[in-house]
């Protein structure tokens, strides 16, 4: 409408609004502070490695909380290829650091690049594409952005900066639930599952995973922050991984995490989980370490079919164990993966029961029960 002239007088008065808060946002005389946002992984054994090419990012503010193209400020331009699963334990890498004015904003989004960086991967080769995996056999596979997200990777969470102060953002890219196998495409897709964490409110777990045999570091081992809920209906939301990292090099291993209470789950192929209720609050900095035994193990194969014409559409599969913990009955989850319609994966599996919940989007989620034997391959085929 506001091509016509009869709208004119009425269309000055947001037009004179907005061009007074860009101006207030950009002068030099506005109180300021600062905003520090860096990138962590809440990690996978499911990969070799997990590259994904960040051009920039944006945080957004507007004068009336609705999103605009022009409340985007861009704060940092790293041009970067990181490999997700290097960022684990405690590492970060620094995607932006930029002053910006005190006050409210809604959101962030990562604009992610179509062209790699000039560094190498695990394999010491140059990057054949800006986004992709290399699976635990070392076959690379390009990672197809979903075109819904060509204009970027949204995080819809507010955050606060204060004058002459520094806000400092993590935010935690879930390497494992960002990964869709493929399936009839042939195409693997990136499907961006991030979380944002403010430092200051933030809690420290932290410990060594060990071989219950003899006391020796475990690297390897998947550490995860589960909530389980018993009163959810859907099976898909009765067990919440907050976070996750991998032990490394002695089995140490850290995660960062707001506060709160959670089943800490350690698991690795080839073990039994251990799992110990944990409560972290603000600035709290935790130990607990994690003893695993070893156990025979089984496999397998399972397939998923997805009704949905869509040609990205997917199911998550989450790999579960029925325990008892506090005299309680829970589920914890040993891990998950996404698998595209037609698309197929071999697992190794702890002999015994087994849950296998199976959802998608708009479809209703499955959940079924298996027996692992070590001398038969079970095979499951999900349909959707």
């Amino acid at each position: 409408m506001k091509h016509y002239k009869i709208f004119k007088t009425l269309l000055m008065i947001p037009l004179v609004a907005a061009f007074l808060w860009a101006c207030s946002n950009g002068s030099s005389g506005s109180s300021q502070g600062t905003l520090s946002v860096g990138l962590t992984d809440t990690s996978t054994d499911r990969y070799l490695g997990v590259y994904v090419t960040v051009s920039e990012i944006q945080v957004h503010r507007s004068p009336d909380g609705e999103e605009t193209e022009a409340g985007w400020i861009t704060i940092g331009t790293p041009n970067t290829t990181y490999n997700l699963l290097d960022l684990v334990n405690g590492v970060r890498e620094s995607l932006g650091l930029a002053d910006l004015d005190t006050g409210h904003y809604t959101q962030m989004r990562l604009i992610l690049g179509d062209t790699a960086d000039n560094s190498i991967n695990i394999f010491s080769e140059p990057h054949f594409y800006a986004n992709y995996v290399i699976d635990l056999v070392g076959n690379t596979h390009k990672l197809k952005v979903p075109s819904g997200m060509q204009t970027g990777i949204k995080i819809v969470q507010g955050f606060d900066v204060s004058e002459n102060e520094t806000t400092e953002l993590v935010l935690d890219f879930n390497a494992g639930a960002s990964v869709v196998i493929a399936g009839n495409s042939g195409q693997y897709l990136l499907k961006p599952t991030i979380n944002m964490l403010v430092t200051s409110d933030a809690s420290i777990i932290s410990g060594t995973v060990t071989k219950l045999l003899d006391d020796s570091g475990l690297s390897g081992a998947t550490v995860s922050a589960q909530i389980f809920d018993s009163t959810a209906t859907d099976a898909e939301d009765r067990v919440n991984v907050r976070t996750a990292t991998m032990s490394g090099d002695g089995g140490n291993y850290a995660l960062f995490i707001s506060p709160g209470t959670y089943n800490l789950v350690f698991y690795k192929t080839g073990y039994d989980a251990y799992v110990k209720k944990i409560t972290v609050g603000a600035g709290d900095t935790v130990t607990q370490d994690g003893a695993l035994d070893a156990t025979t193990i089984g496999t397998l194969a399972l397939t998923s079919s997805i009704s949905d014409n869509d040609s990205e559409a997917y199911a998550t599969q989450s790999i579960r164990e029925d325990i008892t913990m506090d005299d309680n009955n829970i589920e914890i989850e040993l891990f998950s993966l996404n698998i595209a319609d037609g698309g197929s994966s071999l697992m190794m599996l702890p002999t015994g029961e087994v849950i296998v919940v199976s959802s998608s989007y708009a479809e209703t989620t499955q959940s079924t029960t298996f027996i692992i034997n070590t001398d038969i391959e079970a095979a499951l085929d999900i349909s959707l």
